[in-house]
C-alpha cells in the first residue's frame, strides 16, 4: 500500500511542538520501501494552514511530537492519520519504526488540555 508521511522537523529531526517546525520531512512509502526524504518549507503558520498544505501534497500520515486539538481535528478532516508523542529522531527511522509496527508513541507533547489554544502547538 502506498502512503505519504509527513513529520514536522527542526534541525533535521522530529520536533516536539508542531507549530515550531522549520520544515516538514515528506516521504513516500510503497509497502515497506521508502523513497527519498524531502524537506518542504511550510507556508506561514496560521490556524488551519498546515493541514491543508500537507493534504495538497498527498500526505496520508503525520507523525509528530505533539499538536493542539484543533490541528488534530483539521488533519482528520483532511483524511490524514495523526500519530503523536513520537521522539525527536530522524524522520526515516520514525517511519521505518511505524512500518514495522514498532513506533513508540508517548503523550501528546503539546497537550495543554482543552482550555484555550496554544499557538506554539499548531492548528
Amino acid at each position: 500500500m502506498k502512503r505519504t508521511f509527513a513529520i514536522p522537523t527542526a534541525g533535521g529531526k522530529a520536533c516536539a511542538h508542531f507549530g515550531h517546525c522549520q520544515s516538514f520531512a515528506v516521504v513516500e512509502a510503497d509497502g515497506d520501501q521508502l523513497g527519498e526524504v524531502t524537506f518542504m518549507e511550510p507556508p506561514a503558520h496560521q490556524p488551519g494552514t498546515y493541514p491543508k498544505f500537507l493534504a495538497d501534497k498527498g500526505v496520508n500520515v503525520i507523525l509528530a511530537g505533539g499538536m493542539g486539538v484543533m490541528a488534530q481535528n483539521l488533519f482528520k478532516e483532511n483524511n490524514i492519520e495523526v500519530h503523536m508523542g513520537v521522539s525527536e529522531e530522524e524522520p526515516r527511522s520514525l517511519i521505518e519504526s511505524y512500518l514495522r509496527d514498532e513506533l513508540k508513541q508517548g503523550n501528546n507533547l503539546c497537550d495543554h488540555g482543552t482550555e484555550g489554544h496554544n499557538p506554539n502547538c499548531g492548528g
